[in-house]
């Protein structure tokens, strides 16, 4: 339990894609075309940068690969801010629908455009869509091999395409072969038996700003626990163009887009917001768990092997 007076540390992440590239879209654009699209990527990221300066806040970005490729002034304009930088895969595909030497191949491609840009280590990652389910857990094996140290793609809810119901709400440990890594699940709020998504995203552009403050407020207040928050830059951009979709796709991506800033104004203002690492080595501590220094962490240098 944490100490009665220390302020809890809660996360604000941003996943770095693009309008086009969500998987409410994805049975209607190929990936290799791309490039055909208007991007507004970088203007929408320097938005949210824009905001979270305003209110004091550094948080995780969790950088597209094929983002980082092609704007990687942007990738060392987030980096310079101070944010922690996380890996979101190069393609933003599903990943119970690869192979593992698929995952691992995208995985290891995402994180080299970022790290060749920063000249640090990535150990941070969020699965496209949060597709590590029941179907794809080998996925957290391959994060753990590869070095990583903390993962947010478990989300504990019921959903037509991610969601693993049972799963635990809260920041802890996965270990294996004596390594281990941290899982922030992305947050819900426990009503009885059932979990109700609260983390962000459409959930956030959905609810009113009152509600969501309560229920993370209660997160804080009643389990003792910091949550995990997370935007993207698209959701801040009103005026992006309108694509072909079936309704429910359409419902789920331009619901309440010109309301999220004034939202997210509200957000922040109500809660104290730091990096993945950071919140996770302050519970940790507050709860007498051993964990490495964020310090360590962050800002590993690349090896020159």
């Amino acid at each position: 339990m944490t100490t009665q007076n220390a302020p809890i540390l809660n996360v604000f992440t941003v996943d770095v894609e693009d309008y086009f590239q969500v998987g409410s879209f994805a049975d209607r654009i190929d990936p290799q075309t791309w490039d055909q699209y208007e991007s507004r990527v970088v203007a929408n990221t320097r938005r949210t940068l824009r905001l979270l300066e305003d209110h004091g806040v550094r948080g995780t970005f969790f950088i597209l690969g094929w983002v980082a490729d092609r704007f990687p002034d942007l990738v060392r304009e987030i980096h310079d801010a101070g944010h922690e930088l996380g890996c979101h895969s190069f393609w933003h595909q599903l990943i119970y629908k690869m192979t593992p030497d698929e995952f691992r191949e995208d995985l290891l491609m995402a994180c080299k455009a970022v790290e060749e840009t920063t000249g640090e280590r990535v150990v941070t990652f969020r699965a496209p869509s949060f597709s590590i389910t029941e179907k794809s857990l080998w996925a957290l094996d391959i994060l753990i091999e590869e070095g990583f140290k903390f993962d947010s793609s478990i989300f504990p809810v019921y959903h037509d395409t991610y969601g693993i119901p049972g799963a635990e709400r809260f920041p802890h440990r996965i270990g294996k072969n004596g390594s281990s890594l941290w899982e922030f699940p992305p947050t819900v709020h426990q009503i009885g038996r059932f979990n109700i998504p609260v983390a962000g995203g459409g959930y956030f552009r959905l609810y009113p700003a009152r509600l969501s403050i309560h229920w993370l407020r209660r997160i804080n207040q009643q389990n003792k626990q910091p949550f995990v928050f997370y935007i993207h830059p698209w959701e801040l951009d009103p005026d992006q163009p309108r694509l072909a979709a079936k309704l429910k796709s359409r419902f789920r991506h331009y619901q309440n887009l010109g309301s999220t800033e004034r939202k997210l104004n509200r957000l922040l203002k109500a809660f104290q917001f730091t990096t993945m690492s950071e919140a996770i080595a302050a519970s940790a501590k507050a709860n007498s768990d051993s964990v490495t220094s964020p310090a360590d962490l962050q800002r590993i240098p690349l090896s020159n092997s």
